[in-house]
């Protein structure tokens, strides 16, 4: 075994809460192979031609002592069989090979396919994620994920290195196999949480990071930069992250101390002051972050140079570059305590790790990337915050570490029309916190509407980063562009920020339950096939599902689409408020300032009421609930203090809201805890989405009733109720009188609409809109629309709002 060495143990801060050894009757061993049961559905694998076992954490799995479930074992001189629940598994006691070691998935499956031999990598797998998109134009191969339509799946930890007593990391013993295999069938959440059980939860990401981001790999000053912020207020769209890229430090330097490419000093020609540049920004609510190249170690040059080589006991009037070392604990320490803690000290709130330079160190099998997300991470918990951090995945164990960086994109449509799927399978490994560089960053074209597309994907994704490379026309401000172009960009950017307090509710459910922001359709409908047919398709949280625009529009139309499946039920148009009946294909068509979000009947999306938008995330004194009719439903708002507790209960107000459909009732009820910076005292605009206009609406706080604004917009078929001065621990309710009835779409009006932007004959229009007002059924309108020899598109556009509530 290689031994690393290091002279003292790591500060407490950097370590890892572990708990390694499973329970002894949990194991099933041998002379040389041992099998542990972690659940009835996932099960440990190991051997070594010594005969020694690993009860280390891993880089991947730190959690083994789990409850015991039941099983069965039949140990006979010559075959092991171990039987749950779940899985069937069948070994023959020698080394490992396909006909010595399998193990079946029980239950109904795939029939033969499911069955797993060793050393198969198994067919069907859904995958994973990549390590970067880095110069991808287009789609990228991916890592396996931990999920298969044929119901098993295998993370190889044989090669992966062990913490040691001092909480660092050392290599294994030679030879040995060590694996985990998921027989979890189609049950893909339940997969994900066991995957979580064992190698540790998401971790809760800041409220700041869920607004948009600002960034931009561009020279800029504090001047320009200052500029930029404050012209993004004055267009009224808000920010939460600004980013500098490598230009904030000196580049221009001697050849002697290298290419500039790392650095951590303040060019103070283009920021004479930091301090006070950090302070404004967060004085105009934004957080800030740095890019970092740190390959290159720290140089001669840089102004933390002789008192990093002073605390690592070198010669600083040698003048020698102080090499970066990830294998060493004793660099480490100097590199966060005196590089990077003064910098954190005058105002940098967390780091862009831009490591592009290999997976290779000094030990064999310690990815630089890996220490780096790992030590940042956990040294960014300090003083009391919410750790975090900003890099590129570095393998299965990276989602403890947020959030990603998935590298440089091509401005191409190939490049969009990637990055849905990439995002929503990442989470089949547990990675659920990608940020892209929205808008692409280099080569590729101007793009109008690729840009908006970009923008709107980048909305309904985990994080929303504009930005784009150093050259002088790939600029991301929304002003940049065509004026519909710049409309659209600053409506979706204004509704990120609207999105936040759903969004931090998501971010609570995946720290806490294990469910990723975006999960493939699969998750929820893992039985039905056209679920795997949509891999641009995702569930974005627990109320919405996305289908987005990655392709150019038709000229005849004036429209662009995307071919989607609604599952069964009822699904509400986010933006239209038009009802799609579910259970289908179909062909979805959008203008540029809107791309497919529907919403399920019954659900409840909490918002930043838009009068109270500005930069920064703060707990708004002013919600909108937007209520989609149809169906019964109910959310939990959830919101923290911001502290490096707020992912405990304690730290927590939670505000559960219930909308009973047959009752025509919605109750926000009274909060539950207590957490500073969450108004006690708040205004709702409720809107009921989708339904007829009642004949009375009552308020009801407490015992008694309030008065409340009522309104109700026929076009859109919403009533909106606006109640002010609402006591967060005593809560409302909104009654109608009788019941709530779901309200028909305005589909001739919607033709007209439509009609409007047609580039088409006059008469051809007109024969087409009198066609759909004449009242009949709407098989019949589309059987005559078929007859006209339409423009494929235009006829697609029409069936769309035709058949989207026919029975």
């Amino acid at each position: 075994m290689t031994e690393t060495t290091h002279t003292a143990p790591l500060p407490a801060h950097l370590r890892l809460a572990a708990s390694p050894k499973a329970q002894p009757a949990a194991v099933v061993q041998g002379p040389n192979y041992r099998f542990t049961v972690l659940t009835s559905q996932l099960i440990r694998l190991e051997y070594s031609a010594d005969g020694e076992s690993e009860d280390r954490p891993s880089q991947v799995v730190l959690h083994r002592d789990l409850d015991v479930p039941d099983f069965r074992v039949f140990d006979k001189p010559e075959a092991l069989e171990i039987i749950t629940e779940h899985v069937h598994l069948v070994y023959d006691k020698r080394p490992f090979t396909p006909h010595g070691l399998s193990i079946k998935v029980l239950g109904n499956v795939s029939n033969y396919h499911s069955v797993w031999h060793y050393g198969e990598v198994g067919e069907k797998n859904l995958g994973g994620t990549a390590r970067t998109l880095d110069g991808v134009d287009g789609a990228c191969e991916l890592e396996p994920g931990l999920m298969s339509r044929y119901g098993f799946a295998v993370l190889d930890d044989s090669e992966t290195l062990v913490f040691d007593d001092a909480g660092w990391l050392d290599t294994r013993g030679e030879g040995r196999t060590d694996l985990y295999f998921f027989g979890y069938g189609r049950d893909y959440r339940k997969c994900l949480r066991d995957f979580y059980r064992i190698s540790g939860f998401t971790p809760l990401v800041p409220r700041f990071t869920l607004g948009n981001w600002w960034s931009r790999y561009h020279r800029y000053t504090e001047d320009e930069y200052r500029g930029v912020i404050e012209r993004f207020a004055a267009e009224r769209i808000p920010l939460s992250v600004a980013v500098l890229d490598m230009d904030w430090h000196l580049t221009d330097i001697d050849p002697v101390h290298g290419s500039g490419w790392t650095g951590y000093t303040w060019n103070r020609e283009l920021f004479p002051d930091p301090e006070g540049f950090a302070r404004w920004l967060h004085d105009s609510g934004l957080a800030l972050t740095l890019n970092v190249h740190p390959a290159d170690g720290i140089a001669a040059h840089e102004e933390v140079y002789a008192r990093t080589a002073e605390a690592l006991g070198l010669d600083a009037e040698a003048g020698d570059a102080i090499a970066f070392d990830p294998t060493d604990p004793e660099f480490l320490r100097a590199y966060l305590e005196e590089v990077h803690h003064p910098l954190e000290e005058a105002g940098v709130d967390f780091w862009w790790l831009d490591w592009q330079s290999g997976p290779y160190s000094r030990i064999e099998g310690l990815d630089p990337l890996w220490v780096l997300n790992h030590i940042h991470f956990l040294d960014s918990a300090r003083n009391g915050r919410l750790p975090l951090t900003f890099s590129r995945y570095a393998g299965p164990g990276s989602h403890r570490y947020p959030i990603g960086f998935s590298g440089d994109t091509i401005v191409t449509w190939e490049s969009l029309a990637f990055q849905p799927y990439f995002t929503a399978t990442a989470s089949n490994i547990g990675y659920g916190w990608w940020s892209h560089d929205i808008g692409g960053h280099m080569w590729g074209y101007k793009d109008d509407d690729l840009a908006t597309r970009w923008v709107q994907l980048g909305v309904f994704s985990p994080i929303n980063r504009l930005h784009s490379s150093s050259m002088p026309f790939t600029g991301k401000e929304p002003w940049r562009f065509r004026p519909d172009a710049e409309a659209a960009m600053g409506e979706f950017l204004r509704l990120r920020h609207r999105l936040v307090p759903y969004l931090h509710t998501m971010n609570h459910r995946m720290a806490s339950g294990g469910q990723p922001i975006v999960e493939p359709m699969y998750y929820e409908y893992p039985e039905v096939d056209e679920a795997y047919e949509v891999p641009n398709q995702y569930l974005f949280g627990s109320e919405l599902m996305v289908a987005p625009i990655v392709a150019p529009r038709e000229r005849a139309s004036n429209r662009a689409s995307v071919d989607a499946w609604l599952p069964p039920g009822q699904w509400i148009d986010f933006f239209t408020g038009v009802r799609y009946r579910g259970g289908r294909r179909a062909r979805l068509f959008r203008t540029l300032d809107s791309i497919p979000v529907l919403a399920k009947a019954g659900a409840i999306v909490p918002l930043v009421h838009g009068k109270s938008l500005g930069n920064g995330v703060a707990e708004p004194e002013q919600l909108e609930l937007r209520v989609f009719g149809g169906a019964s439903g109910a959310f939990t708002l959830i919101e923290d203090d911001g502290g490096a507790s707020a992912g405990e209960r304690g730290h927590q107000v939670r505000t559960p809201i219930e909308f009973d459909w047959g009752a025509g009732e919605l109750r926000v009820r009274p909060c539950e805890g207590a957490a500073d910076g969450v108004p006690t005292v708040r205004s709702y605009d409720v809107a009921f989405v989708g339904v007829e206009e009642p004949s009375a609406v009552r308020v009801l706080s407490g015992d008694r009733e309030v008065s409340a604004s009522v309104s109700y917009d026929e076009a859109a078929g919403t009533l909106q109720v606006r109640v002010d001065g609402v006591a967060a621990h005593v809560g409302f309710t909104i009654a109608v009188d009788g019941s709530l009835a779901l309200a028909p779409n305005s589909t001739v009006d919607a033709v007209e609409r439509l009609l409007e932007d047609v580039h088409a004959k006059f008469t051809v229009k007109g024969d087409i809109f009198a066609r759909i007002a004449s009242g009949e059924s709407p098989a019949a309108v589309v059987a005559a629309l078929a007859g006209m020899n339409l423009d494929a598109d235009l006829f697609g556009a029409l069936v769309e709002l035709i058949l989207a509530d026919a029975g």
